[in-house]
């Protein structure tokens, strides 16, 4: 990643120490920040959206310096880069110094900074379907294609379902799939990175719910929530999606869903709910590697 966002000499009276004084007094501090994220999309449209507001970054660090304490300036930047990784999905890792010019020394000096690195390592769930040409073949070379993408590690993925069509055309049933793994993509990056995939076995978006060689959905990043148009987490429909739930439940007979409502549940339970929605046991997957259509793949984190 090299396309990034520097703010630097965010300024705030906090009481972060070790000592009773720093405690009660209180001293100034000076933030430095590095965000690194794909500013491509927001050099080509000229639309905030696809970027990170600096106004939010510098408010946000004002409120954590001026607020709970903390021993270790460390603490303080820490806290600092896992709090805009939360509220910024489309930051991928923050640089933060703390400069604490005013610290207890008994010496004469300049400055004392710490600077944390905030990355991501996100739990991920891809829900894989296809229709069209050879399903099995297609969902086996997306997974390879997954296992190669730089920033993604792939951990698990469950058996093939075959599944009747839900919407749409009439068209022949689905394959589908389940894949678990971790992320230090942005969710947008990792969306993207979906999408090429798709591009390269042929998956065109001209008929909505119609048949498709491959399609790959982002169904849960982490904890995140978001109810962006075209990033809505987790997926919407998930809950009420058998030939989602019921493959993520095989890779993973313990992971919850955060529902519409903000409640959660258990995903084998949801999957015990729809079973019976037209959902069989699939093929075996297939043994042999069928290479994507598109260039030479990225290798994985």
């Amino acid at each position: 990643m090299t396309d990034r966002i520097t703010l630097t000499g965010v300024r705030a009276r906090g009481r972060h120490g070790v000592l009773p004084e720093e405690r009660v007094l209180g001293q100034e501090f000076v933030v430095d920040l590095v965000l690194h994220l794909d500013l491509g999309r927001a050099a080509a449209t000229d639309d905030l959206a696809a970027t990170v507001s600096y106004a939010e970054v510098a408010a946000t660090v004002h409120e954590l310096v001026t607020g709970e304490p903390h021993d270790l300036v460390e603490t303080l930047a820490g806290r600092i880069g896992a709090r805009l990784l939360e509220d910024h999905l489309l930051l991928e890792s923050v640089d933060v110094t703390v400069h604490k010019p005013s610290a207890p020394i008994a010496v004469p000096f300049g400055d004392v900074a710490v600077s944390v690195t905030s990355r991501r390592d996100v739990a991920v769930v891809i829900a894989l379907g296809a229709n069209l040409e050879d399903p099995a073949a297609t969902l086996a070379s997306a997974v390879d294609r997954l296992t190669r993408t730089r920033g993604l590690r792939v951990t698990g993925r469950s058996a093939l379902v075959e599944t009747d069509p839900v919407g749409g055309p009439d068209q022949p049933a689905y394959l589908n799939a389940v894949v678990v793994g971790r992320s230090r993509l942005s969710a947008r990056a990792l969306l993207e990175r979906l999408h090429r995939i798709e591009a390269e076995h042929g998956r065109t978006r001209e008929v909505r719910w119609g048949a498709r060689t491959l399609d790959l959905d982002l169904i849960a990043y982490g904890e995140a929530r978001s109810d962006d148009p075209e990033l809505t987490l987790p997926h919407p429909r998930a809950h009420e999606r058998g030939f989602v739930l019921v493959p993520w439940a095989d890779v993973d007979p313990d992971a919850q869903l955060t529902l519409p409502d903000g409640g959660r549940r258990l995903v084998r339970e949801l999957a015990d709910e729809h079973r019976a929605d037209g959902i069989r046991p699939g093929p075996e997957w297939p043994t042999g590697r069928r290479q994507h259509r598109g260039g030479p793949g990225e290798p994985s984190c």
